[in-house]
């Protein structure tokens, strides 16, 4: 009889980092937007532009100072969403540059300046806040500490352009504040705030929302001293839709709420209760806001609104905007008349900002519009993943919660400029000009980067256990 000893080796299986397969896709999301560039510069003026060098340099080194950072402090982090956010603001730059160009937005104003080297700094910052994330939030669960203390400061930032003198009006909209000669949206970092707080909140008080007390039509609907979350949210939305006339934030606000809730509870009752709010307070405010008004008479019929609209009113500019912008979409086709060769300049104000997807939909074309809603789809798929993966249910929810928001914001801006529903003045991400804006959702990416990190991260190995030894006896 012999006896043969084994010894079992109990450790963490290596996950790959893919940190490589990410500097690759860097690459083509470089190239790509450098290329529209050159494609651009051909169109306008049958040369190569001067600047294409400049410009394919500085991208590249944002991007690979990111990706040095992600392969550094973020090692297993998901290797899509820093080439996704990098391709989707090159291409921003270059529609942006592509708007500067346009002669006709030269005459119109009389002291031009490009934005695109502004919309360049913009993205440097961005990046640079997106450094900071991974810098500094080291460990995504720290933010559950903050809840109530972002509550405190989401609050402050949506109040911040109703403060005298420090918000300004624009087209009846009073969502922005001049800070040493700079115009910032506070709403775009407040939507980041708010989601640390809404998830740790619902984190803590999932059971009791979850609760049913009846069951009505086929949805459980909850108890009567749960419903106190839900309409103060509710009223908060409402408040800055009267305020401030800010339909946007205000749907993005109270939407990404109500995500997570369902995401928190598994209530269906909780959507159609949010669904039926949203909708009573936008007709509420709708029929007596003029500034909403006109954004809901230009989604009807632009055409038509143009017709009877009062000159040099609200209504006829945002009825002649939203004409232009479907004429575009129009005369884009299937494939588009090509980089630099459409005419969505006429749209005039905000074409390069809120109404940047209509020079997409007009050079790009129909293929155009569906590649780059694929590209954000991709960033909100990997989002849910990362949820999906999350090893905590604070991670759980703050990945589903910027995700939803994400998502939210691409919805109805795209859905906005295409007439599916009345524009609401926010910007698409990444694509459109606004410091703001791209300096926030390069944060949240940060953040997401953060958290795919933590679930990837494989756990590390135990120490040896002499018990682990088995001697197994083998017979003759």
């Amino acid at each position: 009889m012999s006896v043969v000893t084994n010894t079992t080796t109990i450790g963490a299986i290596e996950a790959p980092s893919r940190r490589n397969t990410e500097l690759a896709l860097l690459a083509f999301a470089v190239a790509i937007p450098v290329f529209a560039y050159l494609n651009v510069g051909l169109a306008i003026d049958g040369k190569v532009p001067p600047g294409m060098a400049g410009y394919g340099l500085g991208l590249g080194l944002l991007a690979g100072v990111a990706h040095l950072v992600v392969r550094k402090w973020a090692p297993y982090a998901d290797p899509l969403l820093l080439p996704l956010a990098t391709l989707l603001n090159g291409m921003g730059l270059v529609l942006i540059w592509r708007l500067d160009q346009s002669p006709r937005i030269i005459a119109r104003y009389k002291t031009f300046s490009p934005d695109a080297p502004n919309q360049m700094l913009y993205s440097a910052i961005g990046i640079a806040m997106f450094v900071g994330v991974l810098l500094l939030l080291k460990d995504h669960r720290v933010l559950q500490r903050y809840t109530y203390i972002s509550m405190a400061a989401a609050l402050v930032l949506l109040l911040l352009p109703l403060v005298p003198g420090l918000g300004t009006d624009v087209f009846g909209a009073k969502i922005w504040i001049n800070v040493g000669g700079f115009s910032i949206q506070p709403g775009e970092f407040a939507k980041l705030v708010l989601a640390v707080f809404f998830s740790g909140y619902l984190m803590v008080k999932r059971d009791a929302l979850a609760l049913a007390s009846r069951r009505f039509m086929g949805l459980y609907l909850p108890r009567g001293r749960d419903l106190g979350p839900i309409l103060t949210i509710w009223a908060i939305s409402l408040m800055i839709l009267v305020f401030e006339n800010d339909l946007g934030t205000s749907l993005l606000f109270f939407g990404m709420f109500v995500i997570m809730l369902y995401v928190a509870t598994e209530r269906t009752s909780w959507v159609v209760m949010g669904l039926l709010m949203s909708t009573a307070g936008a007709v509420v405010v709708g029929s007596t806001a003029g500034h909403v008004q006109s954004r809901v008479a230009a989604w009807l019929d632009p055409f038509e609104c143009l017709k009877t609209a009062p000159e040099q009113s609200n209504m006829a500019a945002a009825c002649d905007q939203m004409s232009q912008v479907l004429m575009s979409f129009g005369s884009g086709g299937i494939l588009g008349t090509g980089m630099g060769q459409g005419n969505s300049d006429l749209i005039g104000f905000a074409a390069n900002s809120d109404f940047i997807f209509a020079t997409v939909g007009e050079e790009l074309g129909l293929t155009g519009v569906m590649v780059f809603l694929l590209f954000y789809g991709l960033i909100i798929e990997r989002g849910v993943r990362t949820a999906l993966a999350a090893r905590d249910p604070f991670g759980k929810l703050l990945a589903m919660g910027l995700s939803g928001a994400f998502a939210l914001q691409v919805f109805v801006v795209a859905g906005g400029v295409m007439g599916l529903i009345p524009l609401t003045g926010m910007t698409m991400p990444f694509l459109a000009y606004g410091g703001s804006s791209v300096i926030a959702n390069w944060a949240l990416i940060g953040v997401l980067i953060r958290i795919s990190d933590t679930a990837r991260r494989p756990a590390p190995s135990p120490a040896p256990n002499p018990d682990a030894e088995m001697t197994q006896v083998v017979r003759p």
